[in-house]
């Protein structure tokens, strides 16, 4: 399953890098405030659900553009959770920081991940139970002893009503760390947590395409996921910090006024 959600992921990034040469001829709509699809978004999101579908017929299907299967209820045993190009924003102005999402949730439990990166040809994948891996060498989050050396990555959501909210977190967080970033791909930053090339990450208000793989990646390399208040429900909720365990602690402490 892992190597299927690989060649699927491959597949969306011929896609992707074939129209990041062209961007102006690219179909642009606004689905809400600051939060855009493309055409790009819709041809690698049918190359991902075809390649899984050819695998795995009876699989249900949970994409970010298509929305879910008719097969997808209560009771559907393996559901592929797809974010075909995290960061579109990014995608569109050339930036060079996105990437594509592909979960397998198994009864409720995300048990595969492939996070890719087609820039820099990074392939983050996990399997439940067997570790994080970066282009097949074995990945672990960093864990400093205090928060005040680590380094954080944020977002801070498409609506305007919520930039104060963030304001308000960033102002407690970014005295207390070694730095705070924000880079338009909150499945990037995740994948980034798992390698210990960001010490931390937190965001609200996201959807479960956004997160299922990352959260995946950082449990296999040795960390943690919660709510701000450090509970469990973040695939529902959309609110999340990952992090190694010590750095975790700290972030609880500091957002779980923001709970």
């Amino acid at each position: 399953m892992l190597n299927t959600a690989i060649k699927a992921a491959r597949r969306a990034a011929t896609v992707i890098n074939r129209a990041s040469f062209d961007l102006d001829r690219i179909t642009v709509s606004e689905k809400s405030h600051n939060n855009f699809v493309t055409d790009i978004d819709q041809a690698s999101e049918q190359a991902i659900v075809e390649t899984l579908l050819k695998a795995y017929p009876d699989h249900a299907i949970l994409g970010e553009e298509s929305g879910p299967t008719a097969n997808l209820n209560d009771d559907s045993e393996y559901v592929w959770i797809i974010d075909p190009i995290d960061g579109t924003t990014n995608f569109l102005h050339g930036y060079p920081n996105y990437c594509i999402s592909i979960a397998l949730q198994q009864r409720g439990v995300i048990t595969q991940a492939v996070i890719y990166d087609p820039v820099r040809n990074d392939l983050f994948t996990a399997t439940k139970g067997a570790g994080a891996y970066l282009n097949d060498k074995r990945i672990r989050v960093r864990n400093p002893d205090r928060i005040n050396k680590a380094l954080i990555g944020s977002g801070h959501g498409a609506e305007p009503r919520d930039l104060a909210e963030y304001l308000r977190m960033y102002e407690v967080v970014a005295p207390r760390c070694h730095g705070l970033r924000s880079s338009g791909s909150a499945a990037l930053e995740l994948a980034n947590v798992a390698a210990g090339r960001v010490d931390g990450y937190f965001e609200k208000n996201l959807k479960i395409w956004d997160i299922a793989a990352g959260s995946l990646l950082v449990t296999e390399a040795g960390g943690i996921v919660g709510e701000f208040d450090g509970e469990s429900e973040y695939l529902n909720k959309g609110d999340i910090i990952a992090a190694g365990p010590k750095v975790f602690a700290g972030m609880v402490a500091l957002l779980k006024p923001f709970a």
